[in-house]
């Protein structure tokens, strides 16, 4: 197969396996999503759509999270992990919102960019789930199968996303990320990973990355 071909095997192949893609962290809208996607960081999508809605029944816009010390945030959201910092992020991008936007989420990368807790990829995801814009976030889940299916050369998550913006459609970047994020959990984990059951790997994977997994089973 030529690497156009892989491109597009990958893409009839997840489409076919998700013609609808449930997003995985639960909110209303992008200030929620926004909270939920910071939560995220280290976590589970499961333990943190756990909390998010302790959190949000008490504070689901900025104007009521101010309200809130960081202490009482920090308190809730333990569960999820990173609480110190994930706590002062939502404090502190609650007063910017409500000091800098009226309390409205902008809908611009760089200027997500610039809130306490907010990098690169919660940006991307807020922009292309709460909005409709078109980015590719890069997750664990998508920066291993893109080098397993020889779309990148796995180096770091900056380049991974360069390499898929590149090669995938951007009409499409905003399904396929998260496809491909659901395709990573339920056929090609990073453990208790079955060739058999992941069938774009099987198909067009790297020929090292194929290699390695059948040492590793004869080895078992």
């Amino acid at each position: 197969m030529t690497k156009a071909e892989k491109v597009q095997f990958t893409i009839n192949t997840l489409q076919e396996i998700y013609p609808t893609i449930p997003v995985p962290l639960d909110h209303k809208d992008p200030y929620t999503l926004l909270i939920a996607v910071l939560l995220s960081a280290q976590s589970t999508d499961v333990r943190v759509n756990k909390i998010t809605p302790i959190l949000f029944a008490k504070a689901d816009n900025p104007y009521d999270m101010v309200k809130l010390s960081v202490a009482q945030i920090r308190e809730i959201i333990k569960p999820v992990g990173l609480s110190p910092m994930k706590s002062k992020g939502i404090y502190g991008l609650s007063k910017i919102l409500i000091e800098k936007y009226d309390g409205v989420v902008p809908s611009d990368i760089s200027l997500l960019e610039e809130f306490p807790g907010v990098g690169h990829k919660t940006a991307s995801v807020v922009v292309s789930q709460a909005f409709g814009i078109p980015a590719f976030p890069v997750d664990t889940h998508i920066h291993r199968l893109m080098y397993r299916w020889g779309f990148t050369n796995g180096k770091n998550v900056v380049q991974t996303e360069k390499d898929a913006k590149r090669l995938f459609p951007k009409e499409l970047w905003n399904e396929l990320h998260l496809q491909i994020i659901w395709y990573g959990r339920e056929y090609s984990p990073a453990r208790g990973w079955d060739l058999q059951k992941d069938i774009i790997t099987r198909t067009i994977g790297r020929k090292k990355v194929l290699e390695n997994y059948r040492k590793t089973k004869k080895a078992r």
